[in-house]
């Protein structure tokens, strides 16, 4: 089984927020989860709780093989979750 670490939509219309969650590759994006590792509000960006990880679970779930979508990377590179692997030249 593969696993991915991508963003679930949740809230309501024109209220939008997101959860971050270990889910099985093959299931649909709002399908049942593994395990929710964090939350993003957009519409509170500037709000210091606008981003919430469970940072050891998703050092775990990254350390035995889970994939990030690319939201996700760009969003765990941001927090310092994971290094940025982005060649400087």
């Amino acid at each position: 089984m593969a696993v991915h670490i991508r963003m679930k939509r949740v809230g309501r219309r024109h209220r939008v927020a997101y959860r971050i969650a270990a889910v099985d590759s093959r299931r649909t994006r709002d399908s049942r989860v593994i395990e929710e590792l964090g939350s993003v509000d957009p519409l509170n960006s500037e709000q210091p709780n606008a981003i919430q990880l469970d940072r050891p679970r998703i050092e775990y779930w990254l350390g035995v093989g889970a994939k990030p979508s690319d939201t996700v990377r760009r969003l765990l590179q941001k927090q310092g979750v994971m290094p940025d692997t982005a060649k400087t030249s």
